[in-house]
């Protein structure tokens, strides 16, 4: 029997051991409009960041380079506090910089963003905040952003097929996508979810109306309130494409205009042997207005995955012309024209304007004959997210953390080069071994995440390698810059924060009680940060 891909079994158990839920603890103070929101969209994608300090995506923003440049005064020196006795609410006084503390269950993988004043996380159920909806779920939470209050959940049953397609436990491993008054996320089930960020405290939007059959679990309609989603609309796109989920659907939805780009996840089954939907699309494009499939990619991913395909997409303007970058879980990075175009069966598909292998030959073949899948010396896919910055595109390989370490890459391809658009390497390094983290870039420098536990940093220009630091514990979390300093999380529970530059320095170490699997993401000059168990703010 395999191990959870999510959670090795003995951080399960301690995390599960913590009892249900508390409320938050409050520890401190305080053109057309779519012309409009497509130039927003565009500019984004050139500079890399938003205008605005909110943290509304994966990512921060379509090109999905984790840089938050508007933050200044975030503290060093964080205390995370002490449990009270018998209990799982931390006490307010042991803290230090942190402003709130709000419960999440006992495992959290969905990246909390930030919107409008809101935080949204995904969690699973382990601490219900509806005593009459219990039991294993996936869970997004929303809470105000400023005091940690909890204002409303969308509880999601799970498939029923346990670790082949929904892994009990594991909850909603997506981050959402806001845009104004509208969210978008990926749910453990495979849905893809429109939802109003206010939820139903202040009525019921619509079209959609049967929120509380959608939550049903073993075919009873869940109760649902004014702490409840108001979900606009559903698309089951696992259903309709015929997708079959490797282990659990996670990616974080991409908007564009009005379209809306979801990697689904398509994979193999418990064997590891067989592709059950071979034909099946790995990256699709909805209508963010209704939900409904109106392309998808046609580059034959799903016949080449090797485990999964759990990349998000990213959007940058390369020569003038929009592009989306994404990373299949074949182990090959796609660039494709963002509108699809009529294919040869009448289903719309997105126009492939190059792909280039991540994993270098000599991870494919040895000696004339194909190497072997998850071990040390094989290929790879793409778990992280690729960066689209400045005509460049930045991403690393890695496996499933059940797979353990292997030989890595990480790449830098010209989405320009000799104006072909054919995405050859600029530069590679070999130096670095598996890594599920997507790198960020700031001032000419990148930093990337490795498995191991390692932060590399390099020149973002020419790949020449500057310096690493080992955390010395495995890190799952992304790389983010902000405040001239670099912050990662890792599984000892640790938010590592490293001056950002060229010289190596370590700023400071905050410890947690559980592992950060999530990334820590800046917003508003504060510091949020999901460990396993209970979401921080953190800040001066």
């Amino acid at each position: 029997m395999n191990k959870p891909n999510l959670l090795p079994s003995f951080v399960r158990h301690v995390a599960r051991s913590f009892s249900p839920g508390s409320p938050p603890v409050r520890v401190g103070s305080a053109f057309s409009p779519a012309l409009r929101s497509l130039a927003l969209l565009t500019a984004t994608a050139l500079t890399g960041t938003l205008s605005a300090a909110d943290w509304p995506m994966w990512g921060g923003s379509p090109s999905r380079n984790m840089v938050a440049p508007a933050a200044k005064g975030l503290p060093d020196d964080i205390g995370s506090g002490k449990f009270l006795p018998k209990s799982e609410t931390i006490d307010p006084k042991s803290t230090k910089n942190v402003r709130w503390v709000a419960k999440l269950g006992s495992q959290a993988y969905g990246t909390p963003v930030v919107a409008g004043g809101r935080v949204f996380v995904g969690t699973n159920n382990e601490s219900p905040r509806d005593p009459k909806q219990i039991g294993d779920r996936g869970v997004l939470m929303c809470f105000d952003e400023k005091t940690g209050e909890f204002l409303w959940q969308l509880a999601v049953p799970k498939l029923g097929s346990g670790k082949v397609s929904d892994w009990e436990y594991v909850g909603i491993c997506s981050s959402v996508f806001i845009e104004g008054d509208r969210g978008y996320i990926v749910t453990n089930r495979g849905d893809v979810v429109c939802f109003d960020v206010k939820g139903l405290a202040d009525g019921n939007a619509g079209p959609f109306t049967d929120e509380a059959k959608f939550s049903a679990a073993d075919g009873k309609p869940a109760d649902v309130g004014a702490k409840s989603a108001d979900i606009i609309w559903v698309s089951d796109i696992r259903t309709e494409l015929g997708i079959f989920p490797h282990n659990i659907s996670s990616c974080s939805p991409l908007v564009v205009g009005d379209k809306l780009y979801i990697a689904t996840s398509n994979g193999v089954d418990w064997s590891h042997l067989n592709i059950p939907a071979p034909f099946a699309p790995a990256l699709a494009v909805l209508d963010k207005k209704t939900g409904k499939v109106i392309g998808e990619e046609v580059s034959g991913v799903s016949k080449r995955v090797l485990h999964a395909s759990w990349s998000s997409a990213a959007h940058t303007v390369v020569a003038g012309k929009p592009m989306i970058v994404w990373a299949g879980g074949d182990g090959w990075t796609y660039g494709y024209e963002p509108d699809p175009v009529p294919g040869k069966d009448g289903v719309p598909e997105l126009k492939e304007l190059f792909r280039y292998d991540a994993n270098p030959p000599e991870y494919r073949t040895k000696n004339g004959q194909p190497l072997k899948y998850a071990t040390f010396e094989g290929p790879s896919e793409v778990i992280a997210t690729v960066v689209a910055l400045d005509n460049r595109a930045y991403f690393a390989i890695g496996q499933d953390p059940e797979h353990g370490d292997g030989v890595g890459m990480l790449s830098c391809i010209d989405l320009t080069a000799k104006g072909d658009l054919s995405g050859k390497a600029l530069w590679t390094y070999k130096g670095i071994g598996r890594a599920i983290s997507t790198p960020s870039i700031h001032d000419g420098l990148i930093y990337q995440a490795e498995y191991d536990g390692d932060v590399h940093c390099l020149d973002a220009k020419t790949g020449e390698h500057l310096w690493v630091y080992a955390t010395k514990s495995r890190i799952w979390s992304s790389t983010v810059v902000a405040d001239g300093k670099v912050y990662v999380g890792n599984e000892d529970g640790e938010l590592v924060i490293l001056k950002a530059g060229r010289k190596l320095e370590l700023v400071a170490k905050a410890e947690f009680y559980t592992p950060i699997y999530c990334t820590p993401i800046v917003a508003n000059n504060t510091i949020f940060v999901a460990t396993l168990t209970h979401l921080f703010a953190i800040g001066k």
